[in-house]
């Protein structure tokens, strides 16, 4: 007698189709919802997250700098001149700061393009270390996605250098800035020699605010010591023999004397109106700067007007002119009429 066989109908059928693949999605559903999240880490970064490292970062070479200035080993060369005859010295400080800040960047998302002032081919393995600060925390919401190819991180890793080695450590910082699609996002400023650090997220929180009054009748303008051209005799131009000129070191530095400082620490920072640069100046230098800005209202913009465009090349040569709490536009209108070749 032949063996009795299971006849279903259609219907028991599409039944039984159902309750198998319940199962099989029930089996492989955890798989293929990891797979899919790490596909998209692997093409997407929370911003938030860049922001925490980027912090970390600027902190970590922060020390190496501060170690090696007071340790005294310096090992000062030139990297050349500027296009005003000065010398860039490159130390020992430098290229420390920059191993660390860089490989803890790359380290932790490989995919993402980082451009510094320095390079050399040290590899450091160090990595996040998955904090991000009760601060950061507290004023920035995480799952903030953008792809990682729209991502370009600007990293100073000893911003001032002229100024470390003759000693003038109140203008030394390290800088980190994520701009997205070229535009600054993030900036991170951190004093090495106080242990202060500003930072920015744009339209999500900052750590600083702008001080309560400015004035451009006439403002007290700051202006690099050693790179500075003929800006004086530009900015008399504009505001008059009277105006207050204040040359210090470091972009960073002059950023934060645009801004009110939470900590008694940096209370000794100068107190500026406006920022004013005519000669060239790098992105690594200027991008964190203009995050930090853009994050309290204020601009940072060539002497043109325009927009400074953070990726592609790491060269800026239409100068700027940085504000907050001013008209930028009214700023612009009584700045002279801009001729590179003039500076």
């Amino acid at each position: 007698m032949a063996p009795m066989g299971i006849r279903l109908s259609p219907l028991g059928a599409a039944v039984f189709c159902l309750l198998g693949l319940g199962v099989i999605y029930h089996l492989y559903a955890g798989v293929i919802s990891s797979s899919l999240a790490a596909f998209r880490q692997k093409r997407e970064v929370d911003l938030r997250d860049l922001l925490a490292v980027s912090l970390e970062a600027a902190v970590l070479g922060g020390k190496e700098v501060k170690i090696v200035r007071e340790e005294n080993i310096l090992q000062e060369k030139s990297k050349g001149k500027t296009r005003e005859g000065a010398s860039e010295p490159l130390t020992l400080g430098d290229l420390q700061s920059h191993r660390k800040m860089f490989n803890l960047i790359k380290n932790t998302f490989p995919q993402i393009r980082v451009n510094s002032e320095e390079h050399d081919n040290v590899v450091e393995k160090v990595t996040w270390t998955r904090d991000v600060p009760a601060d950061i925390l507290d004023k920035v919401e995480g799952g903030k996605f953008v792809p990682i190819d729209s991502v370009t991180v600007w990293i100073d890793p000893l911003d001032a250098t002229q100024e470390y080695t003759e000693n003038l450590l109140q203008y030394v910082t390290t800088m980190v800035c994520v701009a997205v699609h070229g535009k600054p996002v993030i900036g991170v400023i951190h004093q090495p020699f106080t242990g202060f650090t500003a930072w920015a997220f744009v339209d999500q929180g900052t750590n600083m605010r702008p001080r309560s009054s400015y004035t451009i009748s006439p403002p007290k303008v700051i202006i690099s010591r050693s790179h500075s051209g003929k800006v004086t005799s530009y900015i008399q131009g504009a505001f008059g023999n009277s105006t207050t000129i204040i040359p210090a070191g470091g972009a960073g530095y002059k950023v934060l004397s645009l801004l009110e400082t939470p900590s008694r620490e940096v209370a000794s920072i100068d107190q500026a109106d406006v920022y004013i640069h005519i000669t060239f100046i790098k992105k690594w230098d200027i991008c964190a700067g203009a995050a930090l800005l853009n994050a309290l209202g204020g601009q940072m913009t060539t002497l043109k007007g325009e927009d400074i465009d953070f990726s592609g090349t790491p060269v800026n040569k239409d100068g700027l002119v940085a504000s907050v709490g001013l008209d930028h536009k009214a700023l612009l209108e009584i700045l002279p009429y801009w001729q590179p070749e003039k500076y």
